[in-house]
């Protein structure tokens, strides 16, 4: 047995290759802020911008020319308060970012919301605080609900909540379902864990904590797969209709104990640091930036994702579409 026979040439390789992609599961982050004319860049993700309403629409017409599957919105607002009020305004920045949104692009691409606080309050944390500064888990449950709620009617087509609150999704799916929402999907960040690899978003969604961090709600990154999958199965039996593990590069094992586990789609989120240092590393002259980006997109394939969160989407759908 030869197994150098089927690698000898790149068609050959082409014709056995057993992980593909396809544009259609690429999903883009996008960061809209209030208050901008244009674009603002971001110094840790070059590349990335936080968008105003107008260079949003732009770059989704660009996304759905591609081929992206999705599109995800975070929201950067000009006001942030305790309650993070602005999460669930009809008139708060994601809100009129969907409805823009659904208007220019709407039945191109898949959009998908982004549903936490932690951009939203003047303190950081992704829920309610406690007057001893405890995040208050059920406190922020009822939010979550609201502002669930306020995305739908903006015209969200899924809602992905990346709280890591217990039971996120059931009081998410009661809200929609109460208010005739009820064929909204659900892709919950199952296996979210606090990690170092989120430094850049920091900068790009201007919610890093006032004190302390998100160890206390987010997942350790020492736990092994279990308590992932514990989380998992929480949330599709709440009613989550897909689920993500986040971020992903460090957590391949997990997305793949996850896929092997479940019967509906898993996404696996390539983080705002995974980004940072391949655009770093590649800026330097150290590394093959084309290369690394589809050998770390493959291997995540690979692992089980189905869907890939990737701030490269519209860069590799526009190569994936030119191979074909």
């Amino acid at each position: 047995m030869r197994p150098r026979r089927l690698r000898r040439t790149p068609a050959l390789r082409r014709l056995v290759a057993d992980v593909r992609m396809h544009p259609a599961d690429l999903v883009l982050p996008m960061f809209v802020r209030e208050g901008v004319d244009g674009p603002v860049p971001i110094s840790s993700m070059p590349g990335v911008v936080q968008h105003s309403r107008s260079s949003l629409r732009e770059a989704a017409v660009e996304a759905a020319e591609a081929g992206v599957g999705g599109l995800i919105l975070f929201g950067v607002p000009a006001h942030k308060d305790a309650r993070g009020s602005a999460a669930d305004d009809p008139n708060g920045i994601v809100q009129l970012a969907l409805a823009d949104l659904a208007t220019e692009v709407g039945g191109d691409v898949v959009l998908m919301s982004d549903l936490c606080l932690d951009e939203y309050t003047d303190h950081g944390h992704c829920g309610l605080l406690t007057v001893d500064g405890e995040v208050d888990n059920d406190a922020t449950l009822e939010r979550y609900a609201s502002i669930a709620v306020a995305q739908a009617r903006a015209g969200a087509e899924v809602v992905a909540p990346s709280g890591m609150m217990d039971g996120q999704v059931a009081a998410i799916r009661a809200a929609l379902d109460g208010e005739g929402f009820t064929q909204l999907p659900i892709l919950a960040y199952s296996a979210k864990y606090a990690s170092a690899f989120y430094g850049p978003f920091r900068e790009a969604a201007q919610c890093a904590p006032q004190f302390g961090d998100r160890a206390g709600y987010q997942q350790d990154p020492a736990r092994s797969v279990g308590e992932a999958l514990q989380e998992v199965a929480l949330d599709l039996a709440e009613g989550a209709d897909a689920v993500m593990v986040k971020p992903a590069l460090a957590y391949l094992d997990i997305l793949r104990a996850v896929a092997d586990a479940v019967n509906v789609p898993v996404a696996a989120y390539q983080v705002s640091g995974e980004y940072a240092m391949i655009e770093a590393a590649a800026a330097a002259g150290w590394i093959d930036r084309d290369r690394m980006i589809a050998e770390t997109l493959t291997g995540i394939a690979r692992a089980g994702a189905d869907i890939i969160l990737t701030y490269w989407a519209v860069e590799v759908a526009r190569g994936l579409q030119a191979r074909r």
